[in-house]
Formats: C-alpha cells, structure tokens, sequence
C-alpha cells in the first residue's frame, strides 16, 4: 500500500494542511528527431507539454531539460531560449527530459478549493436524500478518499487504486487532529495547522499503515 499525501479543507472550502508523503518522482527522458512531433506552450513560468503524448511524455509533463541542460522557465542553464533551440533543424537529435513537477503551494490552494464545490455538486447529483458528498473518488493510477466532519472539516487520502481501509485511516488521522490540532489553546479554526506533534504523529502513522496495513489501528 502506498500513500501519496494528505489535505485537510476547512469547511469554507480553504486548505488547512497538505502532507506530501510518498509522491512518485516522475521522469522521462527521450531523444527527438526534427520535426518535434510534440506541442510545448510556457504556461506559468514552465515549458508543458499541451498535444502529443509518447513513450511516458504526457499532456502536463514540464520540460526539465535539453540535452542535459537543466531548464529554469523557458531558458536552459547556459541561458538560450528553449524555444529557439527547439525550433532550428541544426539542433537535432535533441535529448529532451520531461517530467511531472510537484504542485505548488499555490496550485494545492486551488485544488482544495475545486474540490469543495465539488464535493457539494456530488450531493445534489445524488439520487438519494441526504448524501454526504464524495467518499471515493478512484482513477487508473490513485484513489481519493474523502471524510467529512460533523463541523464540515473534509479529510483527503490520495493512494495507490489497490489501497483498503483507507476510512480507517482517514478516521486516525481526524483523532490525532482533535487530539493536537483542536485541543491546541494556540489553534484558532479554519487557520493553517501548524504543529510539530501532528505532524510527527501522522509522519509515524502512515510509516505503519504502509508497512503492517490498516488492521492494528
């Protein structure tokens, strides 16, 4: 069983706490011929890959570098424009490395705040009355598990697709946030969880449940 990470969205919708446990480090790297049958458009201070996918390069992969030239925005480290390089048929063969970047502060605040109407979409889509919202949400490569509070404090559990008993650990890690989080005379709510003893705690927790699964929580 592997865990990705955890986020915990106050009932306004905002991100409280984000834990990136055990995120895979994707990277491919492959070499082109002119012309270059894959689209890159600079996107948010990042060379991505918008049409084309192949061999492991998919849509949103960030360019990292070219031929083994690290890229920072759209220039290499010797200070040429990507785009200059990617688009002479003089610079082929051409070792590009794409990858998938870790989300950004930023990018996991609007992540948590996408997934709180749509959290409240899945509840008035529900042919049954009064449906609590999204409980699992599974893709080919993860699993979203979601917990919602009596007060409206969502719990978020990204794994691998095959992880079980995933509402076991999503109903520990609520206990060690009513145990370190609210019991804090120094926490005020809807505010940024920061604490050392939660966060040791859940570190400890997640190292058990990825190595002796969910049956002695």
């Amino acid at each position: 069983m592997v865990i990705y990470g955890i986020y915990i969205v106050s009932k306004s919708g905002g991100l409280i706490y984000n834990y990136d446990h055990n995120i895979p480090r994707v990277e491919t790297e492959k070499t082109f011929g002119f012309p270059l049958d894959i689209k890159l458009e600079y996107e948010n201070k990042k060379v991505v890959v918008v049409f084309g996918q192949r061999d492991g390069i998919n849509v949103g992969h960030v360019l990292l570098s070219v031929n083994g030239s690290p890229v920072s925005g759209r220039t290499t480290e010797d200070g040429r424009d990507v785009f200059d390089i990617i688009g002479v048929k003089d610079s082929y063969p051409l070792s590009l490395k794409f990858g998938r970047q870790r989300a950004t502060t930023n990018e996991k605040i609007v992540l948590a705040s996408m997934f709180y109407p749509l959290f409240a979409l899945a509840s008035q889509l529900s042919p049954v009355p009064k449906c609590s919202g999204i409980d699992t949400l599974t893709a080919d490569s993860f699993k979203l598990s979601c917990f919602q509070t009596l007060t409206g404090v969502k719990f978020i559990l990204v794994t691998d697709p095959n992880m079980q008993g995933s509402d076991v650990v999503l109903r520990r890690i609520y206990e060690l946030y009513s145990d370190y989080a609210l019991k804090n005379p120094f926490y005020s709510l809807e505010m940024p969880i920061r604490c050392e003893l939660f966060d040791t705690s859940l570190h400890t927790l997640l190292e058990l449940v990825e190595k002796s699964g969910t049956s002695n929580l």
